[in-house]
């Protein structure tokens, strides 16, 4: 595609020393990269120009352009479960209903739970999203099929970690790189309390072999932290850095309960913490400590979860409520203000997965993921501040049209790749399915 959007806000994620955090410019599209992010005048004119007549040129007044959003943790066919199991702890939550649940999924199961769950990221502004779940090779298949970047983790849990090496090998020969690069595979032990040293160990040559990250949860719980210290004598984050994990680009999901030694362990070894604040919320699992993580300079990104746990993949309300909670922790008003919010959602996750420069950003020679919001709305005026607005107010429904790798994926409010109302149907005729089957 060769496209122009001229007269448009340009929020570009790069920070450049004087300038404005977003301006009034173009953003032009050549390919799958940014071709030109630019408030120069002379030079849109002579882009346009030196393109000539097979160049799209659209007026972007009254819009802006900013990078697509990043979900950095998710389980996302388990829109199969939204609002299953709620108001229920955590471990009940997983043990009594979602295991259970989950034993009577099948690949087709997994597959259409994982497009309802795309469709509703790449419809509010989410091009990218990492993944822990089973049969992730049907997740790797819907994010082809739909056009959105994702990082798809083959997940285990103790029981059910015979076969699961060589399973995981042959997953990322095929699809580690597909579609443009536009799906990497990663390892997912479950979490340290699901799954023994030997098999995390085990799993870990996965990484050294292949080049891919780790994946997982960590001192989620009060009662986790308790398990690990009874098993092994050491908190979670002790644990695994002792077991290799954080010899390699690893995602620790959660980390609710840190002490200051774990916040140590993870700044100076760069791992990348993932906050998942409305998931800790309802399951009460805690507050994060993440202004204390930023302060020793950790890598924080954000996540939803999954839409069981949450109940949305919504990452503009997980924005606003991952600033007010930090807030409401420390007492200072002051901490995680927005435009930080708004870096874990774009610059930092795009670090964390090893795509930094690439995607995250508006930049010239970057990745073409981006977002289109319309920001003639009720909700958006006035606008004091744009980025204030984006975090604080922003909304699914703000977001008209959705680029990646240089594709349109959503276009007018609408999927380009798909029919939700199609999704829905057979999302529908599944869950009719599993209540069959658990007869």
């Amino acid at each position: 595609m060769e496209l122009l959007i001229k007269n448009c806000l340009v929020l570009p994620m790069t920070e450049q020393p004087g300038r404005p955090k977003y301006y009034r410019g173009a953003v032009a599209i050549s390919g799958d990269r940014i071709a030109l992010v630019s408030d120069s005048p002379q030079r849109i004119e002579r882009y346009e120009r030196e393109r000539g007549e097979g160049l799209q040129v659209a007026d972007g007044a009254g819009r802006l352009v900013m990078p697509g959003l990043i979900n950095l943790h998710n389980h996302v066919s388990m829109t199969l479960m939204r609002g299953y199991a709620d108001d229920l702890p955590l471990m009940p939550w997983l043990t009594e209903k979602i295991w259970p649940f989950e034993a009577k999924l099948d690949g087709d199961d997994i597959y259409s739970g994982a497009e309802l769950g795309i469709a509703e990221m790449l419809l509010g502004g989410t091009t990218a999203f990492v993944d822990m779940y089973w049969y992730a090779d049907r997740v790797a298949e819907a994010a082809i099929r739909s056009g959105i970047r994702a990082v798809v983790s083959p997940a285990f849990v103790g029981t059910a970690f015979d076969g699961y090496v060589e399973r995981t090998q042959r997953m990322i020969e095929r699809y580690n790189g597909a579609a443009g690069d536009r799906i990497r595979v990663w390892v997912a032990p479950h979490a340290p309390y699901t799954c023994t040293p030997e098999q995390i160990r085990e799993s870990l040559k996965l990484c050294e072999r292949n080049g891919v990250g780790v994946n997982i949860h960590v001192a989620e719980t009060l009662s986790e932290v308790e398990t690990i210290r009874e098993r092994y004598g050491k908190t979670p984050v002790e644990h695994l850095r002792d077991l290799g994990v954080f010899d390699y680009r690893a995602l620790a999901v959660h980390c609710v309960h840190l002490t200051e030694t774990d916040m140590e362990i993870l700044s100076r070894q760069g791992v990348s913490v993932v906050y998942n604040p409305q998931s800790n919320m309802k399951l009460a699992s805690g507050i994060a400590p993440v202004a204390r993580l930023l302060e020793r300079g950790a890598n924080v990104g954000i996540g939803t979860d999954g839409p069981s746990s949450n109940n949305d993949l919504d990452m503009w309300d997980e924005m606003r409520t991952g600033s007010f909670l930090q807030k409401v922790a420390t007492g200072d008003p002051c901490v995680l203000p927005a435009y930080e919010v708004l870096r874990m959602a774009t610059t930092r996750a795009a670090d964390a997965i090893g795509m930094k420069g690439e995607i995250g950003v508006l930049a010239e020679g970057a990745r073409a993921d981006l977002i289109v919001l319309n920001l003639d709305k009720p909700h958006l005026t006035p606008c004091h501040d744009l980025v204030a607005n984006l975090v604080y107010c922003a909304k699914p429904s703000d977001v008209e049209t959705v680029m990646v790798d240089g594709r349109i994926v959503v276009r007018q409010g609408a999927l380009a790749n798909g029919d939700f109302g199609a999704i829905r149907r057979e999302v529908e005729r599944r869950l009719g399915v599993l209540q069959r089957r658990g007869e």
